[in-house]
């Protein structure tokens, strides 16, 4: 696998991670920097997306790169039955850096292993979703003024939710206190709760959402209940109204409290929110760009030492 590649923060030190930060931080001063020109980057979304995908081709235009790609895989080769390994061999001819999002887990890390030109995960199933994390981390970095010591409650589709996982795996370095939220069909699968007592990452579970359980949270990640996760639809809609934040949930909470989520949202946040200055997943959502921009770079090899010396040109 190139070892460029970005399929998880699993193996991203904490120095690592705040490199990465920093480099964010310098592109969120000025977004427009010509340090990808004659550069292509494929983005290739197996699955849908918004976010995701507009604010990584927007990180690639205002770094002067080129893109190329698809959005839906009934308009590629897929369609026809050609594989995943065909179709990653194929677009690498063409392009310095693949970012792709696929409905498979595992899929990013098999086509880093077979490609010879980066892979940026955008999404593999319900497994990984490293760039969100990133722009997670920075979202919560800028909001609090660190990452160290924090609580941090995750609420709603734990099973299937791969910010949720990927968020807890980089928070390690950071020592939190987690918080974990859900109905008992979509409660933080056991690998993840090995994972934290493993590196004595404190955390209590709770089937209960209310205003008691939320007034100490210095983070409040909520995710919606992703119906495109399940094979039962039955099953989908005992759970998928199953907790709702309010405005007035709101008032005895934390001033630093911000709430975050990584978007769309269905019902599980009411729209009576959004003018609550704690109110934060619009804002987290443009992080995206600056975070995006920064795994770009880094992927192809730019550092912070080049952004610095772009500008002083």
């Amino acid at each position: 696998m190139d070892n460029r590649s970005l399929v998880s923060l699993a193996q991203h030190s904490k120095e690592k991670l705040l490199y990465l930060l920093d480099m964010a931080k310098r592109f969120e001063e000025n977004p427009n920097r010509r340090l990808l020109e004659n550069k292509v980057v494929a983005t290739l979304f197996f699955e849908p997306s918004t976010r995701t995908r507009l604010s990584f081709e927007t990180a690639a235009n205002r770094l002067s790169a080129r893109i190329i790609g698809f959005t839906d895989p009934k308009s590629s080769s897929s369609a026809k039955g050609e594989t995943l390994k065909d179709t990653i061999t194929m677009v690498a001819n063409y392009a310095d850096i693949i970012v792709m999002r696929h409905h498979l887990e595992g899929a990013a890390r098999y086509a880093a292993e077979i490609s010879p030109v980066p892979i940026v995960n955008a999404g593999d199933g319900a497994n990984q979703h490293p760039s969100q994390t990133m722009l997670d981390l920075y979202s919560i970095q800028k909001t609090q003024g660190t990452l160290e010591n924090l609580n941090i409650t995750l609420v709603g589709d734990l099973k299937y939710g791969r910010t949720v996982h990927s968020l807890l795996t980089a928070m390690r370095h950071f020592n939190p206190n987690f918080r974990f939220i859900s109905p008992e069909e979509l409660k933080m699968p056991n690998e993840y709760k090995v994972f934290c007592r493993q590196q004595g990452i404190p955390f209590e579970e709770s089937t209960v959402f209310n205003e008691r359980v939320i007034a100490d949270t210095d983070i409040l990640y909520i995710t919606r209940v992703q119906s495109e996760r399940f094979t039962d639809m039955l099953e989908y809609e005992r759970v998928k109204n199953a907790y709702t934040l309010h405005n007035s949930m709101l008032e005895g909470t934390r001033p630093n409290m911000r709430i975050l989520h990584p978007l769309p949202r269905v019902n599980e946040i009411s729209y009576d929110v959004d003018n609550n200055p704690k109110a934060y997943y619009f804002e987290q959502a443009k992080n995206g760009l600056y975070a995006r921009e920064a795994i770009l770079c880094d992927v192809l090899g730019i550092t912070i030492e080049d952004i610095d010396n772009y500008e002083r040109k």
